[in-house]
């Protein structure tokens, strides 16, 4: 059994997903001999509970950077991370000269909005590429030194669907240790375990994510590296997500929340095998679903095409099988991705404005988690009598 990244000690796997693409890496039609391949497999520590990849993408394949995620491209994710600066304005950041410092900023939506009032603000961002003021590197001691240094130390770090993806932990908890003010605070909100469970939403295991966290995982993580889980905050973002507030020891008085979550956990088992092994089993049977489905509509002459070109649905595909002999085409408002083809699958992508040219019968979804908002975009699409097929938390049509 491979080790704990974090403790070490055993990890046993409950899931194999077999051969896997990066999940980003969208090739030309000329490129398919060049793709990377690797094993996509998920166990969980026995001692510590962190579930966690089996094997990571080695370090020069990863973070691939052609296709970054946009999160200006969902107004409901604007929306959320300005929400996110409005609340550490209101609460962290409410002394002299208050400082955040934001690691892997993506377009920067949350600092900007903290720069607009008049807050100190940086990036950690190894591309650069985020439209706020940022320190080019990968956030460790040394960058988190070279910050004090220049700018003092943080009220705030604040990381977004970034530290589920950080295969060495440790460098980012020393940094913290070096950067942090007395007082200050490291949020961070990624996937929930308890969630993927909950909805057996398997396409968010993918190579990008390297942890998938619960509450009695991340405090255990917390405690290891010298700090204290304080809060925690349920998020409905991303297909649920929870907001982890990390501090030093002693410095503020846990929440609740934190005890409650870690009571329903426990009862819920989700630092059991059983509860894991049975997720498994739910998994295989929506793939199993979703292909019949798909041959069922075939068969009868729909035409059916897919809709969101996302990391997710590239484990979902290549996991279930659905190639352009089922999805002749799936659509993506990415134009970086138009004219490609999907990872390991190779469904070509298509700007958004084919899904028109005609409408479909139907529409599989690989955006589940945007469902509400690309629906009421694609309205149309219902009215001309279209439907929508879903797969979380089971394989239905709308």
């Amino acid at each position: 059994m491979s080790p704990c990244r974090v403790c070490s000690h055993p990890i046993r796997e409950f899931f194999d997903f077999e051969r896997q693409p990066l999940s980003s890496a969208f090739p030309r039609p000329g490129e398919l001999d060049q793709e990377y391949f690797f094993r996509l497999a998920v166990g969980m520590c026995e001692s510590c509970t962190l579930v966690q990849l089996i094997d990571a993408v080695p370090p020069e394949r990863a973070h691939h950077q052609g296709y970054p995620y946009h999160s200006a491209a969902s107004s409901v994710m604007c929306k959320h991370f300005e929400q996110t600066a409005r609340r550490f304005l209101e609460t962290e950041l409410t002394g002299a000269d208050p400082f955040v410092v934001e690691i892997g900023a993506n377009d920067g939506v949350m600092l900007r909005t903290c720069g607009d009032a008049g807050v100190r603000h940086l990036a950690v961002e190894p591309s650069g590429a985020t439209g706020v003021r940022a320190h080019r590197a990968f956030f460790d001691v040394d960058a988190a030194t070279r910050i004090r240094d220049t700018d003092g130390a943080a009220d705030v770090v604040y990381a977004a669907n970034t530290i589920c993806g950080v295969t060495d932990l440790r460098p980012i908890f020393e940094g913290l240790d070096v950067l942090l003010a007395p007082d200050g605070v490291f949020v961070f909100e990624d996937p929930y375990l308890g969630e993927i469970i909950e909805r057996t939403s398997f396409d968010q295991i993918y190579d990008e994510h390297v942890f998938f966290f619960t509450v009695r995982a991340v405090g255990a993580l917390a405690t290891r590296y010298g700090f204290e889980l304080v809060d925690i905050e349920r998020l409905p973002v991303h297909g649920g997500q929870i907001r982890y507030t990390i501090a030093r020891p002693g410095r503020r008085a846990p929440s609740p929340a934190v005890a409650d979550a870690l009571r329903t956990e426990q009862a819920r088992g989700l630092a059991e095998l059983v509860t894991l092994e049975r997720f498994a089993a739910r998994v295989q049977r929506i793939r199993d679903d979703l292909v019949a489905l798909l041959h069922e509509l075939r068969a009868g002459g729909a035409r059916i095409v897919g809709y969101g070109a996302t990391a997710k649905s590239s484990t979902m595909a290549n996991y279930c099988g659905i190639g352009p002999n089922l999805i002749p085409f799936v659509c993506d408002t990415t134009p970086a991705k138009q004219g490609r083809l999907t990872p390991g699958s190779h469904i070509p992508v298509r700007p958004v404005e084919a899904f028109a040219d005609p409408y479909p019968d139907f529409a599989l979804l690989f955006a589940w988690n945007h469902a509400e908002e690309i629906m009421a975009k694609e309205r149309a699409f219902r009215e001309a009598g279209g439907q929508w097929i879903l797969y979380v938390p089971q394989v239905h049509i709308v």
